[in-house]
């Protein structure tokens, strides 16, 4: 929880020194969450994201938003689910391709707040030390602003990191290497 803190800090000073040209803003919405890897007859899982970001010009076409999101993620499968949870702090570069319409690209890291899992009939409850408690990932998404304060967001994070620990590979007996697969649909607003 330290190292979260102190990161987030870090991204946000970072938005504080040129707050002469930031906006700040929160913003919240869906995610469509699954793992992708060595894993099969899983599905999509419904969660949500909340945060904050500031977004930095630094040119006429060009941005960085560095955001703080609490996000609930996982995958469904056909016997039970995980559900896990993450405070992610991704920093996108934002291309002003149109008038308010942007691409973006950025890393993103994510830090292991809970995960559980629920079998129809069998295991149930806290897994969190079958899971690694840091994710890494690269995110591509793209924004529509309908006014200066309002914009709408889509986003797809693509995991790097296998998710799993080695205990989780000696209860199956054999090594997996599994990665969070997010679509977000966000909508933010900015002060």
């Amino acid at each position: 929880m330290k190292k979260i803190i102190l990161t987030a800090v870090a991204v946000f000073a970072f938005g504080f020194a040129n707050a002469q040209e930031a906006k700040f803003g929160v913003k919240g919405g869906l995610n469509f969450a699954n793992f992708s890897g060595d894993i099969q007859d899983n599905t999509t899982l419904v969660g949500f994201n909340v945060g904050g970001f500031a977004e930095i010009n630094v040119s006429d076409k060009f941005a960085i938003q560095p955001e703080l999101l609490y996000s609930t993620q996982g995958a469904d499968g056909d016997g039970g689910n995980f559900k896990t949870a993450y405070v992610n702090i991704p920093v996108m570069v934002k291309y002003l391709a149109a008038p308010k319409f942007n691409l973006e690209v950025g890393p993103q890291v994510g830090f292991l707040t809970s995960a559980k899992v629920k079998e129809d009939g069998g295991l149930s409850g806290d897994v969190k030390k079958l899971f690694k408690s840091t994710d890494f990932g690269l995110n591509f998404g793209a924004g529509y602003d309908f006014t200066e304060k309002i914009s709408v967001g889509v986003r797809y994070n693509l995991g790097l990191s296998n998710l799993f620990t080695e205990e989780f590979d000696a209860l199956l007996g054999e090594k997996t290497k599994v990665y969070n697969s997010v679509l977000s649909l966000s909508l933010a607003c900015k002060f």
